[in-house]
């Protein structure tokens, strides 16, 4: 949104820039590339997408050194096992609220683009997808437990071409 647009010298205008330095200064804050943000005024709502890491075995190896403190974990020997990986550095919640039943559990059946957690950063909630056909085969996060960019949340056998 340009400055240009906004009312000149109006209190919404000044609200409006106001909002505009927020989101700004948010979107510089948490690393990653941005893909997309999305603002409302009218009972006011924010929303920001980040693009997600590629999940390569690197990335994964990289994530497994973090998590286990520098310490390389065995990776799986299945080449149809692909690590979820937190998009940003936050906590992870395995269920969308309180005392609700989790996005999934071991075993679970998944489609690409479900949500299999949320990442809380600066209370914002992010969810998390899994960008493939599969089965839950491990969680390794546990519910309100901090992450890493980039760290290993979950292990899902692949089904098909992926």
């Amino acid at each position: 949104m340009a400055d240009d647009l906004l009312p000149v010298g109006s209190e919404r205008g000044e609200e409006l820039r106001l909002l505009r330095a927020e989101v700004s200064s948010l979107v510089k804050t948490i690393p990653g590339a941005v893909e997309r943000v999305a603002l409302r005024v009218g009972e006011c709502s924010l929303e920001i997408a980040w693009a997600r890491p590629a999940v390569t075995a690197a990335s994964v190896e990289s994530a497994a050194d973090v998590s286990s403190g520098g310490l390389a974990e065995e990776s799986p020997t299945d080449p149809a096992v692909r690590s979820v990986l937190a998009p940003l550095v936050g906590t992870f919640y395995t269920a969308p609220q309180p005392g609700a039943a989790p996005f999934v559990r071991q075993g679970d059946r998944l489609e690409p683009g479900q949500a299999v957690g949320i990442v809380e950063a600066m209370k914002l909630m992010n969810q998390v997808p899994c960008e493939w056909p599969g089965e839950v085969v491990e969680i390794l996060v546990a519910d309100g437990e901090p992450v890493e960019y980039g760290q290993e949340l979950m292990r899902v056998r692949v089904e098909g071409p992926a």
